[in-house]
């Protein structure tokens, strides 16, 4: 199976690790400094990739339960500057946005994917520019839809009830299909379940179990476990009272979780802790090449 994008096309028959790279002041720079942090993006761009990230995912504004939104004028100044760069490296970089006037100013930079939470049906306020407009206007792009119940703000104060699976399933056909049949290749699609956004612990680890229906969508998978608060909760790690370490205290939950989607059929991985997913993935292929001989 292969991505389409922009400019690359990603070959799935191994699973490929996006690396996530947040160009928000509050994740390099203390003193909210915007130079400081473009080039503190940039340097984790490069370490991500010396740690053996395939993709860069690159964002300027928080997606976690209760995020307040970032202005458009807020978001482009923190992204550009790192996108203008990042296209730069040789891989394909990813701008995870919901807003079409975000998606207008990557593309044309050069990005390669657009990773949408809205899957592409979030409208700028006072205008009729949607994501799928954007897409439509740069047709080789790559793009992730993402099933989200509510929104950020909201999403956790009242999750989805039910069976989660049909839910996520018709959601995710549902925008698949209307893309195809505006003209966007089915090669360019990706599907993400969205963990962690508007589900339950339960639900989180039920898409996980069941990932195999959602691959039946006959679209790449792409799955985001990375430090999601569900990993904490099974682990006893609400609190994330950190020991005496550099690595995150979610950093073992996520990289499990992720060896169990890739394990489960996903093609791509979004992770905060890239090297230590890519050693993970690399015990994984030496067991199932054996199966190959």
């Amino acid at each position: 199976m292969q991505w389409t994008t922009a400019r690359f096309t990603i070959d799935l028959s191994a699973p490929k690790v996006m690396g996530i790279v947040n160009a928000t002041p509050d994740s390099f720079s203390e003193t909210g400094n915007h130079l400081a942090t473009t080039r503190a993006a940039l340097a984790h761009c490069e370490q991500l990739l010396l740690d053996g990230a395939d993709i860069l995912d690159i964002g300027g504004e928080s997606t976690r339960p209760g995020a307040l939104p970032v202005p458009v004028a807020q978001e482009l100044e923190r992204v550009l500057p790192v996108v203008r760069e990042a296209v730069k490296l040789g891989v394909p970089v990813s701008v995870d946005t919901y807003k079409p006037a975000v998606m207008q100013a990557v593309l044309d930079l050069g990005a390669d994917i657009i990773n949408d939470i809205w899957a592409l049906r979030w409208t700028e306020p006072g205008t009729v520019l949607s994501g799928t407009n954007v897409v439509l206007q740069h047709p080789g792009c790559g793009v992730s839809l993402m099933h989200m119940h509510g929104n950020p703000m909201t999403m956790q104060i009242a999750p989805m009830e039910g069976d989660v699976l049909p839910q996520v399933l018709q959601f995710l056909h549902h925008q698949s299909e209307v893309l195809c049949r505006l003209g966007v290749q089915k090669t360019q699609i990706v599907i993400d379940p969205g963990i962690g956004f508007g589900k339950t612990v339960a639900q989180n680890f039920e898409l996980l179990a069941r990932q195999q229906e959602l691959l039946d969508l006959g679209y790449p998978l792409l799955a985001g476990w990375s430090r999601k608060s569900s990993l904490a909760a099974v682990t006893n790690l609400v609190k994330d009272l950190s020991p005496k370490s550099a690595n995150h205290p979610r950093m073992i939950p996520s990289v499990v979780a992720a060896l169990l989607a890739v394990e489960r059929g996903a093609g791509i991985v979004r992770v905060h802790d890239v090297r230590e997913t890519v050693q993970a993935l690399q015990v994984l292929h030496a067991i199932s090449s054996l199966g190959n001989k």
